[in-house]
């Protein structure tokens, strides 16, 4: 479409007069004027539109019709603006009405000076119009499509708004420096965590002004503000991150990070990181140091003692491996406090008998302790200390009013005859720990080559252990509980037994605390746990089966899990189930020990107290952990005869009833003591007068033998 039509003139009789060459230069020239007219709009970047005084369209550009998407057939010269205002509705280009979009422009055609204005299509897109009147009437339009342009200064007002939001509500402290070196950013955390204000460090001010302005004020004590400056513009070359902690006049420490910008400049973040230093100090502290005694922990003593081994210029060393004596009686007597209170003491004896600093003491864990003497001169230095230590503790320790009596076993081992490394010194150290404590306790002995045969029999002890579950070596044995009021049987208790190809019978004193301590018992309990409840499937019903668990297997995290699904394979009710569980288990206190019992109480899982009165807090327990049931230890019993031991029996089985317990004896041998136990309201009895252990299909004959008319039709 051409963007101008030129209209022919008629020639008069001076053109013939004066020939046909000037006019046809006219043409040309006018022809050429419109050529490079048309070109210069049709290549406009913006759309251009040209109307006449009477509001008809003269002349349009490309870009105008597909910035508004019209049809160029209908863009003839001579449209009429509201024509192409009703097209652009047509379209669906205009957001609004031609006659609302026609009174919006009106204002702006009337007047008689540029002017612009933006209008929002249907589609979103904005687009700036400029409108500039003709003096002949009319106006010209320019249409700019700045969509893209709006978009991106709000992203940038969006960003500078973001941007401000950061600095306002950042937990560090922010200053940006440009290439000058002159401060061109400053928050206010900035200001809070120096107690400055914004006058003390107005924009502009240079990183120099600024080191000296904090030493002014006296928050920073000191510091070297050239080395500083020439720091900070050292890395800024080199485009690399410089971070430095700042202790200020107040006691608290920053952490000031200098992070330079491509553009030049740089961006320094504080934060106060007081807290965290003084954690990390006590981290690195409990790292390697005992929460209880304050003595180094096993960490810490490797590693000094890994460093006096590396010195060959230094002289002979002696490792001393200490475990207390009776210690297990004094938590099971007075409780953990007093336990802790005591080790405790212990160390602060222990540290006075050493020389000096090249000495050491360290905590390993439990009531086991271990000494370096450093520069020794041989087994009688090593003696001499360790006479010392067993005097010291070998003395009453008195807290208020009470006073605990323990004895130490000390275990030695000399560098280098011993061993050269750590591994084996302390191995041999331990070696002869165990000789100290197998000979009476309160003792100490040397390390000598033929002690380690009794540690070798343990470790065979335990590697035959290790095997002997997946080779099916245990069985379980079942020992009745009979009621003593009815006579009748009303269950029985599994008790585990190991025939070992090479040992023969080994008896669960012997082999149960191995389990214990190397962890194999809880996939011994698990095991003994099914078998017990798969053979108590077959028995009369209600009639019960007790299984004995340890703390270690409690402590477990999948015990609750392994006794609910032992009762689902089996098919036995929960209710049936009798875990027994010694003093040693809620010894600890463990909330999760506690919440598991009281999770399997909840299902119907009774729950009986073992050897009860053999501990320190028997009563302690059943105020902390009501129980189903407890089990009199046999040592009770087979006492009775004594006048003392009898008030104690017939003071347990009156605190059950008093409780609503159910009172179990067991031990029970004799006649007499079966009827002493009646004569007092014991509810329950078990010992070798009531039944042995017996295999499952002899208890499982018994038991339909004796068990209870009620239950069994």
């Amino acid at each position: 479409m051409p963007v101008v039509d030129v209209k022919d003139g008629s020639v008069g009789p001076e053109r013939a007069a004066g020939g046909v060459e000037r006019p046809r230069r006219m043409q040309d020239e006018l022809r050429e004027q419109n050529e490079r007219f048309s070109a210069a709009v049709e290549n406009m970047s913006h759309g251009l539109c040209m109307f006449d005084a009477d509001e008809r369209m003269i002349i349009c550009n490309r870009n105008y019709i597909d910035i508004f998407h019209l049809d160029a057939k209908v863009m003839r010269p001579g449209i009429r603006f509201i024509d192409i205002l009703r097209h652009s509705v047509d379209l669906g280009v205009a957001s609004q009405s031609a006659d609302e979009l026609y009174a919006i422009r009106k204002p702006y055609i009337d007047q008689a000076k540029p002017s612009a204005y933006e209008e929002i299509l249907a589609d979103g897109r904005i687009i700036l119009i400029s409108h500039r009147p003709l003096a002949s009437g009319g106006w010209v339009s320019i249409y700019e499509d700045i969509t893209e342009q709006r978009r991106a200064e709000q992203d940038l007002k969006e960003q500078h708004r973001r941007f401000d939001a950061a600095l306002a509500n950042m937990s560090q402290g922010l200053l940006m420096y440009d290439a000058d070196g002159k401060m061109i950013v400053r928050n206010g955390r900035f200001l809070e965590l120096y107690n400055v204000t914004a006058a003390d460090f107005p924009l502009g001010t240079t990183h120099r002004d600024a080191l000296e302005r904090l030493l002014e004020l006296g928050i920073y004590t000191k510091i070297d503000v050239d080395s500083e400056v020439a720091k900070t513009e050292a890395c800024r070359r080199a485009g690399k991150m410089h971070s430095t902690y700042r202790h200020l006049a107040d006691g608290r420490t920053f952490l000031v990070v200098r992070q330079p910008m491509s553009g030049g400049g740089w961006v320094a973040t504080f934060d106060d990181v007081t807290e965290r230093r003084l954690a990390e100090e006590r981290m690195t502290h409990l790292a390697h140091h005992d929460t209880l005694t304050g003595l180094p922990n096993r960490s810490m003593f490797r590693e000094r003692l890994d460093h006096a081994l590396e010195d060959v210029a230094a002289t002979p060393l002696a490792i001393f491996s200490l475990d207390l004596d009776r210690f297990k009686a004094v938590n099971d007597t007075w409780g953990h406090p007093a336990g802790d209170w005591l080790l405790k003491s212990v160390a602060e004896r222990l540290l006075r008998c050493l020389r000096d600093d090249a000495d050491m003491i360290a905590r390993f864990g439990g009531d086991e302790f271990v000494v370096i003497q450093s520069n020794s001169v041989g087994i009688a230095d090593a003696e001499k200390l360790a006479k010392r230590i067993v005097e010291a503790i070998a003395k009453p320790f008195r807290d208020k009013s009470r006073e605990m009596h323990v004895g130490v076993s000390l275990g030695i081992a000399v560098s280098p005859a011993d061993g050269r490394d750590a591994d084996t010194l302390l191995k041999n150290a331990d070696t002869a720990l165990y000789r100290a404590k197998s000979e009476g306790r309160n003792l100490y002995r040397f390390f000598e080559p033929g002690m380690d045969a009794a540690v070798q029999a343990r470790r065979a002890l335990e590697v035959d252990l290790e095997t002997a579950l997946p080779r099916q070596e245990f069985d379980l044995d079942f020992q009745p509980i009979m009621n003593i009021a009815s006579g009748e049987i009303i269950g029985a208790e599994a008790l585990m037994r190991w025939h070992s190809p090479a040992r023969g019978k080994v008896v669960p004193d012997d082999f149960i605390p191995v389990a214990e301590e190397t962890g194999l018992i809880v996939p011994l309990g698990e095991w003994a746990l099914r078998k017990a409840c798969a053979t108590a499937a077959s028995w009369p019903p209600g009639l019960r089966i007790a299984v004995n668990v340890s703390a270690v297997q409690l402590k477990s995290s999948g015990f609750a899990r392994a006794v609910i699904s032992a009762l689902a394979f089996s098919g036995v009710p929960a209710g049936q189930l009798e875990l027994e569980i010694t003093e040693t288990v809620l010894m600890d206190e463990s909330k999760a020990v506690l919440k598991t019992l009281r999770q399997l109480r909840e299902l119907g899982i009774r729950i009986a107290l073992d050897d009860f009165g053999t501990g320190y807090s028997s009563l302690g327990y059943l105020r902390r952990f009501p129980v189903d049931k407890i089990k009199i230890d046999r040592s009770f019993i087979r006492d009775m005869g004594n006048r003392d031991t009898a008030a104690i029996v017939r003071s347990i089985i009156g605190l059950g009833t008093e409780l609503g317990i159910v009172v179990t004896a067991e031990g029970v041998e004799t006649e007499r003591q079966l009827d002493m136990l009646r004569d007092n309201g014991c509810v329950e009895a078990q010992g070798y007068l009531i039944g042995v252990p017996s295999k499952a299909a002899d208890i499982q004959r018994l038991l339909k033998a004796r068990a209870p008319r009620s239950q069994t039709g």
